[in-house]
């Protein structure tokens, strides 16, 4: 059994804000690449486990699932950090949250109480840690300083490179120069004339 976190910005923090936004279809390319790539290389039971932001990983649990068809010891999973996570969202995005859970194998929060502390961020973090084998990050860390990441995916990075002092555990990031990359490629592979 393979268990594989993906997280990564939120959709704010890459400044998207429609679904029908290019960058959307350029991450979850590379997503699919990812997983892809994984699932060709064993037959083995794999989780893919994310969390329940709109962006990253809202687009790896809606590529894993379309993923499914194709190879059938795939398995999603939404760790919500704490109970009525949506609560505060907007009505739009609480359906889109209802519907991707409709959509996962498994879902349930890591806390049993609504948000009361950011320890409640931190234990989520290492549930995540201690439920994966290892983390796909799409997260550029020379974008920010040691001292001013701010970002979500900041926060996790740092969790998983500390755990990586003591553990086997593989962290993959995917930097803005590799979507950079990758949107040329896709660009090309749509559009061969230009």
């Amino acid at each position: 059994m393979r268990r594989l976190w993906i997280t990564g910005y939120r959709s704010y923090e890459l400044a998207v804000f429609k679904d029908d936004d290019p960058k959307i279809k350029v991450i979850k390319n590379v997503l699919k690449n990812e997983l892809t790539q994984r699932l060709d290389s064993s037959e083995d039971g794999f989780w893919l486990i994310s969390g329940p932001q709109m962006g990253v990983e809202r687009w790896a649990i809606e590529v894993g699932n379309t993923l499914k068809k194709d190879y059938p010891q795939l398995k999603t999973s939404i760790m919500e950090p704490y109970l009525k996570v949506a609560e505060r969202w907007n009505e739009q995005n609480q359906v889109k949250l209802a519907t991707a859970l409709k959509n996962v194998d498994f879902h349930a929060p890591v806390s049993n109480q609504p948000y009361q502390s950011p320890q409640q961020l931190r234990n989520y973090q290492q549930f995540m840690l201690d439920h994966s084998d290892s983390l796909l990050i799409i997260f550029d860390p020379d974008r920010e300083s040691e001292g001013e990441q701010t970002s979500k995916p900041s926060w996790d990075y740092r969790a998983a490179r500390k755990y990586q002092e003591h553990r086997d555990y593989e962290i993959q990031t995917i930097t803005f120069d590799d979507l950079q990359d990758a949107a040329t490629e896709l660009a090309e592979q749509e559009h061969p004339d230009y």
